[in-house]
């Protein structure tokens, strides 16, 4: 696939290196001549240096033959124009775009193709609040991931070492729990991934994901380790975009208090902001911590847009005996450092977004794709169709179906219905499969072994 990326940035960045590595023609557009000379030290892709808004440029950078334009520069109205030029002058199939405000983001018909001609926008800092949002309400796991709209969830959990089921084979988790269905879909040991088989046995410090309906998801986690207390007060150091988006997010369910080091900044917060204490200073500073009883706040989100502040805000609430801390952080080498260490998570916000282009680019009827790990493994819900003569996976026992090695199918959606997939589980046309992928150079396997054959059409 030809792709044509507008932005260097994080998302911009990370986007390329994830797609380089499955063989697509990537070029990347910036003004910005030193972050495309790293991209194109490290990768195996063209870069052009110019203004991805103007018709010369996006011509010089291939547009006319790209079957996907990302548009992920910092600015709304760069995008936007950008996919209406795509649109206009060489019909580009699939135009995507970064969009950050939200005042675009209420007026939805301003992206039609009788205006702006963008076929889907995303908002990074809003995927990134909704992120946050479900790990202060799980506040056991590292991560939580939709799929089914809702029905389903796949959970990451750290195994503590006085959890029910350590040193206890998978297959006690049924014996233990019978009336929860629930499926280990992958371990990692040391941060190496094990394939789950039912004599695996489960040790303290390993990563479980796990797939289950959402509504059993609290149940489940009961049985992997010991509860934490539900998060009742929420320390946001940082009153940026996601800071201000987590907090109006948060504040009618839990005790929120908002620490931002621009007065005037505060002053619009405070203003924005109807039951969330608003304060001036600086997230780094001990004694304010400990003034604002560090030590009895349940989650810590450090979400300033300087990833070393980030990283001793977090430490410091840490110390001070804040329950669990989180820390956005942008360089992927400091998220490598930190995670699992002191701090509890460390965010990356383009891995956390990444997932929802990858969707677009998947081939095959993708309807969801969560990156997972930091880019190492992916998580994928595809839609089947066809019959058993047209399709390599309809009409088939999951034990038939051919998966690269790596691959596992978690659950089975079909309809309203949530199911386990088990040896025996047949899959049929329009199921939503949630397949689990721990080494990504399976990936182009996963989807031709989902997609239709010629014979369907």
């Amino acid at each position: 696939m030809k792709i044509l990326i507008l932005g260097a940035g994080q998302v911009g960045s990370t986007v390329a290196e994830s797609l380089v590595s499955e063989a697509n023609d990537i070029t990347v557009v910036d003004t910005d001549p030193a972050k495309l000379r790293m991209l194109q030290d490290r990768f195996d892709l063209r870069t052009l240096v110019g203004n991805a808004s103007h018709p010369s440029v996006l011509t010089q950078a291939g547009i006319a033959d790209a079957d996907m334009l990302l548009a992920v520069t910092q600015s709304d109205e760069v995008n936007m124009v950008a996919c209406k030029l795509a649109a206009s002058l060489h019909n580009t199939p699939t135009k995507i775009a970064r969009i950050r405000a939200t005042d675009y983001l209420m007026h939805p018909e301003i992206f039609s193709d009788q205006n702006f001609c963008v076929d889907f926008s995303i908002c990074p800092e809003q995927i990134l609040t909704e992120y946050i949002c479900k790990l202060i309400e799980f506040p056991e796991a590292l991560q939580v991931l939709e799929f089914a709209h809702g029905l389903v969830s796949l959970v990451a959990v750290r195994v503590v070492a006085d959890g029910p089921l350590v040193g206890k084979a998978l297959r006690n988790l049924r014996e233990h729990a019978p009336h929860i269905e629930a499926r280990v879909a992958a371990i990692f040991r040391h941060d190496g991934p094990i394939i789950p088989q039912g004599d695996t046995v489960i040790e303290a410090g390993d990563e479980l994901f796990f797939i289950a309906a959402t509504e059993n998801i609290r149940t489940v986690l009961k049985e992997l380790r010991r509860m934490d207390k539900p998060a009742k007060r929420v320390m946001i150091v940082g009153g940026g975009n996601i800071g201000r988006r987590l907090a109006r997010a948060l504040e009618q369910n839990y005790q929120v208090k908002l620490i931002e080091h621009n007065k005037k900044s505060c002053e619009r917060l405070a203003s924005e902001l109807t039951h969330s204490l608003v304060l001036n200073g600086d997230g780094t500073d001990e004694n304010l911590l400990a003034a604002e009883h560090i030590g009895s706040v349940d989650v810590l989100c450090a979400l300033t847009n300087d990833d070393e502040n980030n990283i001793m805000a977090a430490l410091l609430a840490k110390k001070g005996g804040a329950r669990k801390v989180v820390a956005l952080i942008n360089r992927s080498a400091y998220v490598e450092l930190v995670q699992g260490g002191q701090i509890d998570i460390a965010l990356s916000p383009a891995q956390v977004t990444i997932g929802s282009l990858l969707a677009y680019v998947r081939q095959g009827d993708v309807a969801v794709v969560h990156s997972l790990r930091r880019g190492a493994a992916e998580a994928l819900e595809m839609v089947v169709h066809g019959d058993r003569r047209s399709s390599n996976v309809v009409g088939r026992r999951i034990d038939e179906i051919d998966l690269p090695k790596g691959a596992t199918i978690g659950t089975v959606v079909r309809g309203k219905e949530v199911i386990m997939g088990h040896h025996d589980t047949v899959i049929e046309a329009e199921d939503h499969v949630i397949v689990f992928v721990i080494n990504k150079e399976m990936i182009r396997k996963v989807e031709k072994l989902f997609q239709v054959g010629v014979g369907f059409f």
